[in-house]
């Protein structure tokens, strides 16, 4: 079995670049000290109230998220290659979403296949056409990455409809500020609490050209029972912006108004974090109470901008990201920074066949799925497990890729039988705008709390850990 790779600690017991004060901390720091730090820490975020919803049987239960007090390092010079992969793999997939609901040069020229675009279930056939100020589709992603040695990061998957855990990795370092100050001593962090002015500039650059003034934008919310509800009221404070249910808003004369206690205001943008088929009962499903009627129609007028555009989900597609390399290529004329994970797209016999014999070494998706769930580890499932998943692959291969089971990086985590190495991936939240390209250093790092497991999804019983990445 391949062995993971150690983020801090080296093979002869020595320290990597940037873990060593950390590491001076925990050798000195004893267990009641740490397990003091992590109940004061615990008790801050049940203060804030910082929680999420996991469903079970229709029901949501709302938990805090498991918070791991040991900070993650990432050097300077790391995050720099980083940063310049994630701007030109969000660049090329505002690229590819401008092109397939335009022009669809990538189709014709045979890159991407048809099918996998026009009959993807998140394909909007309502965007052909529809003019984006400068064909900005994808204003917030997050890019999940995975690290396997000292320079091998992979890009997992792109989540580029509603990305969310933002408000984990901002609470993360105000936590941690207040708990270690004595640790941030030590330390020059880069900062991660300019993200709402750099997403409020990123929003309000994308504003319409029919905006009057200064640009209104308001945080559309699919209302309290959703699961990341605490996010959206907490972004809408942070960015001073309304935060909007469908009820709130109308369209008259194709423009977006907000009802207040003065009267109708008018609404240039609206940050969205509701699914594509809620936003418009009249455009897509005529029995959604969420959304705002006739939406559609100020949005092909040009008089509101939609943060994420509708119908993205095609770019985060499972299917659709082992093409991202071409599409790179294609768009770019470059080869891609970041790596993809190798992927066998179950609807190509020969790549079914080869997915079919090797299940048990194997991680099989389905290509819309998301928060850990749809998933079979290969190694860590049973017979049973392997036999229905072969069977869902059999009867709808398009649902399914699979890829190798990869070595998750390890950083120290702060457990209940002490300091242990738990397997973590990376969230980085890239904005673009019209005026520019903006990446907060860092992102919202996810670990796998459970010993051996590679599930870092919160809805997993995975928890997250504060970045930090330090300046040279």
């Amino acid at each position: 079995m391949t062995v993971a790779f150690d983020e801090m600690s080296l093979s002869d017991g020595g320290c990597r670049e940037g873990y060593a004060a950390v590491k001076r901390w925990l050798d000195s720091v004893s267990p009641e000290s740490l397990t003091q730090r992590r109940a004061e820490a615990e008790l801050l975020f049940r203060r804030i109230g910082i929680t999420f919803a996991v469903y079970d049987d229709e029901q949501a239960e709302e938990r805090i998220i498991p918070f791991d007090i040991v900070p993650r390092i990432i050097t300077k010079s790391e995050w720099q290659g980083l940063s310049a992969g994630l701007e030109q793999r969000v660049t090329a997939l505002n690229m590819f979403l401008a092109d397939i609901y335009n022009r669809g040069e990538i189709l014709r020229a045979g890159v991407v296949p048809e099918a996998l675009v026009y009959r993807n279930p998140y394909y909007r056939p309502e965007m052909a056409g529809i003019p984006l100020t400068n064909d900005v589709y994808v204003q917030i992603a997050g890019i999940d990455l995975v690290r396997t040695g000292p320079s091998d990061f992979f890009v997992l998957e792109d989540n580029v409809r509603t990305p969310s855990g933002v408000s984990y990795m901002l609470e993360n370092r105000e936590v941690m500020m207040r708990v270690f100050p004595d640790l941030f001593a030590e330390h020059r962090v880069d900062p991660v609490e300019t993200y709402p002015e750099e997403l409020l500039a990123t929003l309000v650059s994308c504003a319409p050209k029919s905006a009057p003034g200064e640009p209104t934008v308001a945080l559309l919310t699919p209302g309290s029972l959703n699961s990341a509800y605490y996010e959206h009221s907490f972004l809408a404070d942070k960015l001073g912006i309304d935060l909007v249910e469908g009820t709130d808003l109308l369209v008259r004369d194709s423009v977006v108004f907000m009802r207040t206690t003065e009267g109708p205001r008018r609404v240039d943008v609206l940050y969205r974090r509701l699914d594509d088929d809620f936003l418009d009962p009249l455009t897509f499903r005529p029995d959604s109470a969420l959304g705002v009627p006739g939406l559609m129609i100020a949005y092909r007028a040009g008089n509101v901008t939609l943060a994420n555009a509708v119908g993205t989900g095609v770019a985060d597609d499972k299917a659709v990201y082992s093409y991202t390399p071409e599409i790179i290529r294609f768009y770019l004329d470059a080869e891609p920074i970041l790596k993809n994970v190798p992927t066998w797209r179950c609807r190509e016999a020969e790549a079914r066949a080869y997915v079919l014999d090797n299940l048990s070494d194997l991680v099989v998706k389905e290509v819309a799925g998301s928060g850990g769930y749809g998933m079979m580890i290969g190694p860590a499932a049973d017979a049973g497990t392997r036999e229905l998943f072969a069977a869902k692959i059999n009867n709808d291969p398009d649902n399914f890729i699979a890829q190798p089971t990869l070595a998750l990086s390890t950083c120290p985590t702060c457990v209940e039988a002490g300091i242990a190495p738990r397997h973590v991936d990376l969230r980085p939240f890239v904005l673009t705008g019209t005026d520019q390209i903006r990446i907060v250093p860092g992102g919202l790092t996810r670990v796998a709390l459970k010993q051996g497991s590679l599930v870092v999804n919160s809805s997993q019983g995975g928890g997250t850990k504060d970045t930090w990445v330090l300046e040279e």
